[in-house]
């Protein structure tokens, strides 16, 4: 292992458009930057909400190593003997126990936790700053950690993020499809940003047709959302740079880019 790790973490893939700009744009910024591990986000790879064996197959065939969710993983219930398995997904730690799956990952000495927010987001959710707790402990071997926390809320995940700082490597904030500016390092040495961005359609709501999403809001009924498969595609991501003694983040940038 080199002594500084560069970690890509890349946001919510959205649908075939985005699994085609993943697939086009990941070799190049994997060689350009020496990437060592590439982690994405794949709950809404399979038609917007959703992961399925064929499109999480996508995404490890375009170089995604480890693939992490929030709460559209349980859209399609063909993922879940997948969940099961010795494949590199991840649901949200902090479900109930007793749903498919595992929170936690490790490979070649890097940690990788998925947490999910609790604000605004439906179901009986575990707490994540305890699950997080919990789960450094039986991580105590484990230096380099990555924590993507898929949430609604800014303020839940910097919360977290500031919590965990100095005890984790980076807290990545992932949900919302739109990327913040802040990236920065906190002083314990975490790196953080409220929101990665996505991987999809550049004009669009959050990936989908802006049509049906202007109908729900003025009607308050429910409404089909498609995806848009056409036109620009935006892909969002962080490179993480963390030394591999300490655990300690050293940089983190913005890795942005556009494709027609």
């Amino acid at each position: 292992m080199a002594p500084t790790l560069n970690i890509l973490v890349v946001g919510d893939i959205v649908g075939k458009a985005g699994r085609k700009a993943l697939a086009y744009l990941l070799p190049e910024i994997k060689q350009s930057h020496s990437v060592n591990l590439v982690i994405a986000n794949g709950e809404n790879a399979a038609g917007g909400k959703g992961l399925t064996p064929n499109t999480a197959d996508e995404l490890f065939d375009a170089g995604v190593e480890i693939i992490t969710s929030g709460n559209h993983i349980w859209q399609y219930r063909e993922v879940y003997p997948l969940l099961d398995s010795e494949a590199p997904i991840l649901r949200p730690l902090n479900y109930p126990q007793g749903v498919p799956g595992r929170g936690i990952l490790t490979r070649d000495g890097v940690a990788v936790i998925n947490l999910i927010g609790r604000t605004f987001m439906r179901g009986a959710l575990d707490c994540p700053f305890r699950a997080a707790d919990q789960s450094l402990t039986d991580l105590r071997d484990y230096r380099v950690i990555i924590v993507d926390m898929h949430a609604e809320t800014t303020s839940e995940k910097a919360a977290l993020a500031w919590y965990l700082d100095g005890r984790v490597s980076a807290v990545i904030g992932s949900h919302t499809h739109i990327p913040t500016a802040d990236a920065r390092l906190l002083p314990r040495g975490t790196a953080f940003v409220t929101d990665v961005g996505m991987v999809g359609p550049r004009d669009s709501i959050l990936g989908v047709e802006a049509g049906p999403v202007i109908d729900a809001f003025l009607s308050q009924l429910p409404t089909r959302f498609n995806t848009v498969d056409r036109g620009p595609v935006v892909f969002n991501s962080v490179l993480v740079q963390v030394d591999d003694q300490s655990g300690r983040a050293t940089a983190i940038q913005r890795i942005d880019s556009e494709i027609a």
